[in-house]
């Protein structure tokens, strides 16, 4: 009834009147300018294929479908298994050390999967430790016969379900949590054991927010550049760039990033119905440290085991690994060009979060102030960026910027005879303008969720008094906004610092990052140099991993 009373009030509103409201043009025109680089992209769904395409689609295509599909696959499983009984162990009982998995277990989430993969590969490779200790209680070529290839798609698959299990934790353990001790002891009460109450009870009414753990998971599996390229495992990124460094051909390049984008459309379809599910479970009260059940003896180690598995093995392990490498390049590591690339990394994370922060406030105050769902619809659109892989947006930027480029010097040279290069698709402009339309969702969600906290009738009451908007903005919603605006900026900070497809593709000539060093090292096959920049990116990703534990505060979040 309401809704419907709502919607009918929304259609009465004149046309005219939300045309000429600021608010609605500044919120569209952000929106437009951001998502140029889409609509390039998807007008090449226009363009017909050429000899490039038809000869992808006779040799390398099926792989990059059979194996996204298999990486897919095996993400599910693994994030499965490490993710709900984790959740549900954490969610309904009580055992030593649960306090501290509460939070420990979302620590994975630091570890950039192309990290992990690199610090794996040096671990258990021929020359690795863990091989060269076998063999010395083994034949050689017995070891080698049996020793599992890290560098394969199941040791991606590996990499991926450890350090992105924690989506999956996450969601199912706000999920188990709310549907409350007392649901689980009256299925009890009817006669089912502690695995029937699980199997029938909870774990189906967990399934959209597992559902929506998973899908996030997914779509950064499928967003994935480093890891694949280090394993050698040709899924869709690999495909793209190669394509385009290769052949420079854009059009099959951005026919091939189109199809990476409906596999990622399929799964925020997926990620929607589960969402639509998920209004039918948010009934159950949440559990208390009272009512939960105590593990004692055998069922506590076990618990223990199975909450502690994932974090040795996606945090702590990698984490020694990288410190070792750290501390035994550190005599010839730590010089000026190592502190140049700490400086180019951090400024253009600084610039980035900083304008990214900007344009997330603009949109959530014309979100508040416009009231209108035309205004919400839009502003949604602006942030679809953080959904489309990191490969995808590089080529989505790079084709309009490049030909704006050529535009601009053929006037510069009929009116001047000067040509003045590549001023947009070959600076730092390409690159914050990739980082803002991929992260803008990051920062608006923060902000946004912090300026719904604070109540309209604050603002009303400063009106009655006199205040003006700026004085309300500045006296009233920026002090209590401060937490929000702090945390939307490390959350992009973090975010520009770990990326990798969009600055290796987009970078200026001779301008590296950390995360472009890292992987240049680990090309090289020079893993150990790669733990110096490896381990400061790592570092510096456990920040927004102690704001979210924060956030979710309680052992029952």
């Amino acid at each position: 009834m309401a809704l419907t009373l709502k919607l009918r009030q929304t259609l009465q509103q004149p046309t005219m009147k939300l045309l000429i409201n600021p608010w609605f043009m500044a919120t569209l025109l952000i929106t437009l300018l951001l998502t140029t680089p889409l609509w390039v992209l998807l007008s090449f769904l226009f363009e017909p294929t050429n000899a490039n395409w038809a000869h992808l689609a006779d040799t390398l295509l099926p792989d990059y479908i059979i194996n996204s599909l298999w990486l897919m696959f095996g993400v599910t499983i693994g994030a499965l298994l490490l993710g709900v009984p984790s959740a549900w162990l954490i969610s309904q009982y009580q055992f030593p050390g649960k306090d501290v998995f509460h939070w420990a277990l979302l620590l994975p989430l630091a570890m950039p999967a192309y990290i992990i993969a690199y610090t794996y590969t040096g671990l258990l490779e021929f020359e690795g430790p863990v091989q060269s200790y076998l063999r010395q209680f083994f034949a050689a070529q017995t070891v080698t016969s049996w020793f599992p290839e890290v560098r394969s798609l199941g040791g991606a698959v590996v990499m991926f379900s450890l350090v992105l299990y924690p989506y999956v934790y996450l969601l199912a353990r706000a999920a188990f949590a709310a549907n409350g001790q007392q649901l689980m002891n009256a299925s009890r009460t009817l006669g089912c054991g502690p695995y029937q109450s699980f199997f029938k009870v909870a774990l189906p009414m967990a399934r959209p927010a597992i559902i929506a753990g998973l899908t996030l998971a997914l779509m950064e599996t499928l967003a994935d550049f480093g890891t694949v390229q280090h394993f050698g495992v040709d899924t869709f990124t690999t495909g793209i760039y190669r394509t385009w460094t290769g052949f420079g051909d854009t059009t099959t390049t951005a026919q091939l990033s189109l199809l990476l984008l409906g596999f990622v459309l399929t799964l925020m379809l997926v990620e929607h119905w589960s969402r639509k599910k998920a209004q039918y479970f948010s009934q159950g009260r949440k559990s208390n440290d009272n009512s939960l059940n105590v593990l004692n003896g055998r069922q506590a180690l076990i618990a223990i085991l199975i909450c502690s598995m994932p974090i040795l093995f996606g945090f702590i392990v990698p984490g020694l690994q990288l410190l070792y490498w750290a501390f035994t390049t550190a005599e010839y590591g730590l010089n000026s060009e190592f502190i140049g690339l700490i400086w180019n990394s951090f400024y253009l994370a600084f610039i980035t979060a900083s304008l990214t922060l900007l344009l997330a406030l603009m949109l959530a105050y014309a979100n508040r102030l416009a009231n209108h769902k035309a205004v919400a619809g839009i502003s949604r659109f602006a942030t679809l960026g953080y959904s489309i892989p990191g490969v995808v947006i590089a080529v989505a930027v790079i084709i309009p910027l490049a030909g704006l480029d050529q535009l601009i010097n053929k006037w510069t040279m009929a009116q001047f005879d000067y040509q003045v290069g590549l001023i947009l698709s070959g600076t730092l402009f390409a690159l914050v303008f990739a980082y803002m339309f991929r992260f803008l969702s990051v920062a608006l969600q923060s902000v946004d969720a912090g300026l719904k906290q604070v109540k309209p009738s604050l603002e009303n009451s400063a009106r009655t008094l006199g205040a003006s908007r700026w004085r309300i903005i500045r006296q009233i919603h920026f002090p209590l906004l401060q937490t929000s605006l702090i945390s939307a900026f490390i959350l992009v900070f973090v975010e520009v610092l770990k990326e990798l497809p969009t600055t290796l593709i987009l970078r200026p000539f001779n301008f590296n990052t950390l995360s472009v060093r890292a992987y240049e090292m680990a090309s090289d096959e020079r893993l150990a140099d790669a733990g110096l920049p490896a381990l400061l990116i790592v570092a510096t990703g456990i920040i927004p991993v102690i704001l979210l534990s924060k956030l979710i505060g309680k052992p029952h979040g």
